[in-house]
């Protein structure tokens, strides 16, 4: 997998070609707007609500239906839930994103959301699921969701 820097195709032309390392383009191109946005993805708060733990900020309706969807099923319920497909994080047809990008970024997520919830839920074991799809290119498919295990042993 490649490094996060090599991932940023513009580093190298950063100063007329010698090129800028990662932190200092972050504070050339970054905002304070930006990173506290992302940081309710890269350090979530979640919710235990009914016995469900559920990313901040859920729809009450969105629960009630995937729990009518699921016919009950909890591991279900919270896979639906809790799901972020990684392009969705991004603006509207970014251009940037491909499949190198998408894969450590879901890489990522997915080891935070693991040290997070074993952090906030040490009494609720949860299983963290990165999707890659068949088909690299779909980049619409590559998502991360977790459930608590023992509602599921997918």
């Amino acid at each position: 997998m490649k490094s996060a820097s090599e991932l940023i195709s513009e580093l190298p032309s950063w100063n007329n070609g010698k090129g800028i390392d990662l932190e200092s383009w972050i504070g050339c191109v970054g905002s304070a707007d930006l990173a506290i946005g992302y940081s309710t993805l890269y350090w979530p708060t979640f919710a235990l609500y009914e016995g469900y733990i559920l990313r901040h900020g859920f729809s009450l309706d969105s629960l009630r239906g995937f729990e009518r969807q699921c016919n009950g099923d909890k591991g279900s319920v919270e896979c639906l839930m809790n799901h972020i497909h990684i392009q969705d994080i991004h603006r509207l047809g970014d251009e940037t994103l491909n499949p190198d990008k998408a894969m450590f970024l879901g890489k990522l997520l997915k080891e935070i959301y693991e040290v997070k919830l074993a952090r906030d839920f040490p009494d609720r074991p949860c299983t963290v699921s990165f999707h890659t799809p068949e088909c690299l290119e779909d980049l619409e498919a590559y998502e991360i969701s977790f459930w608590q295990t023992k509602y599921r042993t997918r």
